[in-house]
């Protein structure tokens, strides 16, 4: 699986956190979640955080639909 790209964010002086994904709004984060969200980004790989706040991420389930027999051929 290819590694999440393209997502930056952009923390508010209100304490608002908006997380784009190319440049697009992904999604607005407040409060509670929004300072939960900032400490787990930096503390740890920010794109693969960003990826799974937003829900735009891969769930593994990807290869097995691809090989299912209603889906051959396509």
């Amino acid at each position: 699986m290819p590694a999440p790209s393209g997502f930056s964010y952009a923390s508010h002086a209100d304490g608002t956190v908006v997380i784009t994904h190319r440049d697009r709004k992904a999604t607005t984060l407040r409060g509670d979640r929004a300072a939960k969200f900032v400490a787990e980004a930096e503390s740890g790989d920010a794109q693969a955080v960003m990826a799974r706040w937003t829900g735009a991420y891969k769930f593994g389930n990807e290869r097995m639909a691809r090989n299912h027999p209603r889906n051959k051929g396509r």
